[in-house]
């Protein structure tokens, strides 16, 4: 489903990243971005559990609920729409989580390469 003009890595319409948890920057389900996000959250990840307690561990709980932000806190195989900077740490890491290519904003471009985002791309199960 298109949900809105904004493009995706693929230069094709941005799909929606996850309904639940509802995830985005504007908690719309996409990871559209304006010039007041400054976390840039423009790539949509299948969060791994390595990720997870990477995050931890450079001081971002995306695990504990926070219902005052609307966060419902993550587990292993939610989708959630990522700070750019964040995955890219992880990936330099080695533990960056998959991505849904169709779902993360053209604006991720500008801080990774689309042949790393390919290259950590989320395929289902049968395909």
């Amino acid at each position: 489903m298109t949900l809105s003009f904004a493009r995706n890595v693929l230069g094709g319409p941005l799909r929606a990243c996850s309904y639940d948890p509802l995830t985005g920057y504007f908690r719309d389900g996409c990871c559209h971005t304006a010039a007041h996000d400054v976390g840039s959250h423009v790539i949509c990840a299948k969060v791994t559990a390595a990720f997870l307690a990477f995050s931890l561990q450079r001081g971002n709980d995306l695990v504990t609920p926070r219902p005052e932000w609307r966060f419902p806190g993550l587990k292993p195989g939610d989708r959630w729409c990522l700070c750019a900077l964040r995955w890219k740490e992880a990936l330099e890491a080695g533990v960056a989580p998959p991505v849904i290519l169709e779902s993360c904003h053209e604006r991720a471009l500008a801080y990774v390469s689309l042949d790393d985002l390919k290259a950590h791309a989320w395929m289902p199960a049968g395909t």
